[in-house]
């Protein structure tokens, strides 16, 4: 197979590379390399998408294409120029396309937002409506035969720059109070979500090569907030105890949300985001999508954290919140 990937040189986009290479596909990636080189045997193009005439410079004509794109005008271009040179597309969305977060087991059919009426995505506010944007404008492009849209959750393992997946298992692994406590938010009945990923990066490929068209949920299997952190600390022999504080508490100490600095990863407001980390993914499942243990994806991403994590609490914040706790209880003792 002939592979062209629109990025390939960052986190999905070079797994969906390494994955083609490997099974020994001939891959070409359109990147500006500012995120480094592409993997070795992969073939970089240097091309800004801002620019239409980089389509130009591909050489020849594809069996398809891979875009994590989230901007609406990089995708346009990228459906106009190609839709002539690629027998099939795949597009990666992203579960923030569903209108309604509180919502459980969504399938593909549930409403969306509305779609980003420009072209450039200024914030991360407006991910979901670029990303509802770029679904439409390659639909419109390679219509229902030649075309997959996969929506993915939440992806972990190795390399996870935002830290959401490895900040518990570094966290219980290394806990910043002297007798192993470690803050944890009261989050009964949370879902979470996790795709490895280099299971999402195989999968984008084996479809590719199987020409699968569609919409499908790319995910993981949702498990309980509090499973998750039961694993985690298994998984890294944490023997301290949990301090649940209230998301109230939470709140008026300054602790965020799902990402971020000053959060706590995976922790989302009930019951408006109950559904956000819970789509039903039975299509890819049998379409193939194989998921390996969490357990394992937690572990090497333990092995291989963001340099400069970017979610998360720091020891100091970590250790403050526990003293302000500690005083609340004598307080009231």
């Amino acid at each position: 197979m002939r592979l062209l990937v629109l990025g390939g040189t960052a986190w999905l986009g070079r797994a969906v590379a390494e994955a083609a290479r490997d099974a020994g596909d001939s891959v070409v990636c359109l990147a500006r390399g500012e995120s480094g080189d592409a993997a070795e045997g992969v073939q970089l193009v240097r091309g800004d998408r801002r620019d239409p005439a980089s389509y130009d410079l591909l050489p020849g004509e594809f069996d398809a294409a891979v875009d994590v794109s989230r901007q609406p005008g990089h995708v346009r271009s990228a459906a106009a120029a190609l839709e002539p040179r690629c027998s099939h597309f795949i597009f990666v969305s992203t579960g923030n396309v569903y209108a309604d977060p509180s919502a459980l087991r969504k399938t593909v059919d549930a409403p969306l937002l509305e779609p980003l009426a420009g072209d450039v995505m200024a914030t991360m506010a407006d991910y979901g409506p670029a990303k509802v944007a770029c679904e439409q404008v390659v639909a419109d492009a390679f219509g229902s035969s030649r075309l997959l849209i996969a929506r993915s959750g939440l992806i972990g393992g190795p390399g996870d720059w935002s830290g959401r997946t490895t900040y518990w298992p570094s966290r219980f692994a290394a806990p910043s109070h002297p007798d192993g406590r470690v803050l944890v938010p009261d989050a009964p009945n949370l879902m979470t979500q996790v795709i490895d990923v280099r299971d999402l990066g195989f999968w984008l490929v084996d479809s590719a090569r199987q020409h699968r068209a569609g919409t499908v949920n790319a995910t993981g299997d949702s498990i309980p907030f509090e499973e998750h952190i039961a694993l985690t600390r298994e998984i890294t022999g944490h023997r301290g105890s949990l301090v649940r504080a209230a998301p109230d508490w939470l709140d008026r100490h300054g602790v965020r949300t799902w990402s971020g600095p000053t959060s706590l990863p995976l922790w989302l407001r009930q019951p408006d985001y109950s559904g956000f980390n819970d789509l039903d993914n039975t299509t890819a499942r049998a379409h193939g999508l194989v998921s390996r243990p969490l357990a394992e994806t937690l572990l090497d991403g333990l092995r291989a954290p963001p340099a400069q994590p970017v979610a998360g609490l720091t020891d100091d914040e970590e250790r403050s919140l526990l003293d302000a706790w500690d005083a609340q209880k004598a307080t009231r003792g």
